[in-house]
């Protein structure tokens, strides 16, 4: 197995959003904000090449939206979805499954993509399955009040409309091999946080229950989690997990670090030997 990082690009969100109630004074101190009180943030996707399969987990926001709407995130950096692929000497076409952790446009935004001038919505990944669980489609295609604007019908809809949509509750036999399916709830319902087992390490994707090493602080949730007291107690068991079974923990959104190990001290977890999945990897 080999596990190659893809980068989709940046974008900003909101300070004050992405800490909640932690004040700037603390979590600047790790994560800089500009004159907007705006982060950047990364769009870390993975790609998981284990014998006949080749695993995409997450495909970033995505560039088939507005320039207007682009505007509103920022949207920066040298990093895009399908040349990080290329680069790392794939193409979109060997993608055999495409794993979204959730639904959200920074997630699964990349997923589908315009042809014909925007009359067309066509899969990115056409030979490719694509992943959820049942209970998060059911939740993002009825979305609250709170989440409806992230869940884009033009993401996830031609998904089911391509016959490409897949559940990891529901289809278990057709799931890529050496991943385990952890959830959560506390962001979204039925957040997936892949597993994958090299044999040697284990990874987890933590998706956005943990989105950088500045919110590993238990009480450190953001302010989009649709049930935050839950997110703090998946923290603990996850954080708990890392640290007696030794897993690598890996980043979708921190501007800084790929991946690290976890710690617990006497004030609480703390994240250890941040750095590159290849550093690890090579270990």
């Amino acid at each position: 197995m080999n596990l190659h990082v893809i980068d989709a690009g940046n974008f900003k969100l909101d300070g004050g959003a992405m800490f909640g109630v932690v004040p700037k004074t603390l979590w600047s101190k790790k994560i800089p904000a500009d004159d907007l009180n705006l982060c950047s943030w990364k769009m870390r996707c993975l790609l998981i090449e284990d014998g006949n399969r080749l695993t995409l987990i997450d495909t970033g926001m995505g560039n088939k939206q507005s320039e207007k709407w682009l505007g509103y995130y920022f949207r920066h950096g040298e990093g895009d979805l399908i040349p990080s692929i290329r680069e790392k000497g794939f193409h979109e076409n060997q993608i055999t499954d495409v794993i979204l952790s959730h639904l959200h446009f920074d997630h699964a935004g990349g997923a589908v993509q315009w042809i014909d001038h925007k009359d067309i919505l066509e899969l990115t990944f056409p030979n490719a399955r694509y992943w959820t669980h049942s209970d998060h489609w059911k939740w993002a295609t009825n979305p609250n009040d709170r989440e409806a604007a992230t869940f884009l019908k033009e993401n996830i809809m031609p998904l089911k409309e391509h016959g490409a949509l897949y559940f990891t509750d529901a289809n278990q036999n057709d799931l890529p091999p050496n991943i385990e399916f952890l959830m959560a709830d506390g962001h979204t319902e039925k957040m997936l946080m892949p597993l994958i087992n090299t044999g040697n390490q284990k990874v987890l994707f933590i998706a956005d229950t943990i989105p950088s090493h500045a919110h590993i602080h238990i009480p450190w949730v953001m302010g989009y989690d649709v049930r935050p007291l839950e997110t703090m107690k998946e923290k603990k068991l996850i954080l708990d997990r890392c640290v007696q079974e030794k897993w690598l923990l890996y980043f979708d959104h921190d501007p800084f670090y790929e991946v690290c190990q976890i710690e617990e001290t006497e004030k609480g977890y703390r994240p250890l030997n941040e750095g590159t999945l290849h550093q690890h990897l090579i270990q």
